[in-house]
């Protein structure tokens, strides 16, 4: 899980008075690459939130965590042959991971990721203890050394380590929630990976509008359906979550039949639904109509909101 996506739970921790620790990977040694934005939160008694390496590495950090130390440091975990195997895993070998109190982190860098920000971190190191912490985002980078500057501004979740510091960064991917099913579907999935973006989607109502809490600018919303009242309800939830991009598929027909349903509920600001959804490219084609409602949303994500 990457720690946009354990930020909730940590942040609840940290709000009760919980102790929890954060672990992500630095480096592998032998291990296939790992996703420099995963992370795992650790509590007492064994509790834990999401997972690295396929959790060839969660029993070690795990162990690690309960010995409750007041610092964070970097610890080396030894993967056998094996560990490997049953964690589906080609080969054995090594990881350094940062393993850290919650609360010895900038008590800024929660919201932030709640809010899918991108970030920096740089940890101060010394005999792998980490001594402190900075954060940095969009607004302050400038104010960094020049070298941990330029690893953000490549747009590129990573972690390195640089003379006694590491420094982890990390970029929000982009989330697209489908409410819908069918061929339209499987072309937006299929896009939408390729743009590297993470998808969600379902056709069940009480399903569709849980996935849109907490999206955020950078994401997408797609609504489908033949139904009013349950393709409306879809809309009506991304409506209120701060989404960048609503697309509503159907024709105009049906567009006023949802917007009706809404303005008798008392929604009736409906500038943010782009519907029909997509670019007018004269698309027919499941394939096509997902490309131009892909490519709709990469405009809108891009400022081009006037382009057809």
């Amino acid at each position: 899980m990457r720690m946009y996506g354990v930020a909730l739970s940590v942040n609840a921790c940290l709000r009760a008075k919980t102790r929890a620790d954060v672990a992500w990977i630095v480096s592998t040694n032998g291990l296939e690459a790992a996703d420099r934005s995963d992370a795992v939160a650790l509590t007492p008694g064994g509790g834990r939130i999401g997972s690295l390496l396929s959790g060839v590495l969660d029993g070690s950090l795990t162990d690690l965590a309960s010995r409750h130390t007041s610092t964070g440091r970097v610890v080396e975990i030894q993967v056998t042959e094996t560990e490997s195997l049953i964690a589906g895993l080609p080969n054995g070998g090594s990881a350094r991971c940062v393993l850290i109190p919650a609360s010895e982190l900038p008590t800024d860098l929660w919201p932030m990721l709640l809010s899918r920000e991108a970030i920096c971190l740089v940890s101060s190191t010394h005999d792998d203890v980490i001594l402190r912490t900075d954060l940095y985002s969009s607004n302050n980078i400038s104010e960094a050394d020049l070298d941990v500057a330029e690893l953000f501004n490549k747009g590129v979740s990573t972690c390195t380590e640089l003379a006694n510091r590491i420094v982890t960064i990390l970029w929000p991917v982009t989330k697209l929630v489908i409410a819908g099913e069918g061929p339209i579907v499987d072309a937006l999935r299929n896009g939408a990976r390729l743009l590297g973006w993470q998808v969600a989607a379902d056709s069940r109502v009480q399903t569709a509008t849980g996935l849109m809490v907490g999206l955020t600018k950078i994401d997408c919303a797609v609504i489908m359906g033949h139904d009013v009242e349950s393709s409306s309800r879809s809309l009506a939830a991304a409506l209120e979550s701060q989404v960048g991009y609503i697309g509503a598929l159907g024709s105009r027909k049906m567009q006023e039949n949802r917007a009706d349903w809404l303005a008798y509920r008392g929604v009736t600001d409906l500038t943010r639904v782009h519907g029909p959804a997509g670019l007018a490219i004269g698309a027919k084609t499941p394939a096509e109509i997902g490309i131009s409602i892909l490519a709709e949303a990469i405009a809108v994500q891009k400022g081009l909101r006037d382009l057809e």
